[in-house]
């Protein structure tokens, strides 16, 4: 399984043992300044990324603005670390 380190890696994991990239966060690429807890709810996320632009709005609230070519080409795709995730109408749409 890619991790973050294959892939960009928009983070959903409210009680990760290192707080650094939280819910809301790329990690190793962009931090967020106040984690969201997500947690036992249902949320929406927005993930855009276009050409080296990558956003990310959790519940409304932008928490990644951030310019990136790491990974410019790629796959997408779901994954957990621990405990129940679950997702419902979820959309890919080109830009």
């Amino acid at each position: 399984m890619p991790g973050a380190e294959a892939c960009y890696e928009v983070n959903i994991f409210d009680t990760r043992p290192d707080p650094t990239y939280g819910t809301g966060a790329i990690v190793n690429v962009a931090k967020v300044a106040m984690p969201i807890k997500a947690g036992g709810k249902w949320n929406t996320y927005e993930i855009r990324a276009q050409g080296s632009h990558l956003e990310v709005t959790l519940n409304g609230v932008k928490t990644v603005d951030v310019q990136d070519m790491k990974h410019a080409r790629g796959r997408s795709g779901f994954s957990t670390a621990a405990g129940v995730v679950k997702f419902r109408n979820v959309q890919v749409r080109s830009l």
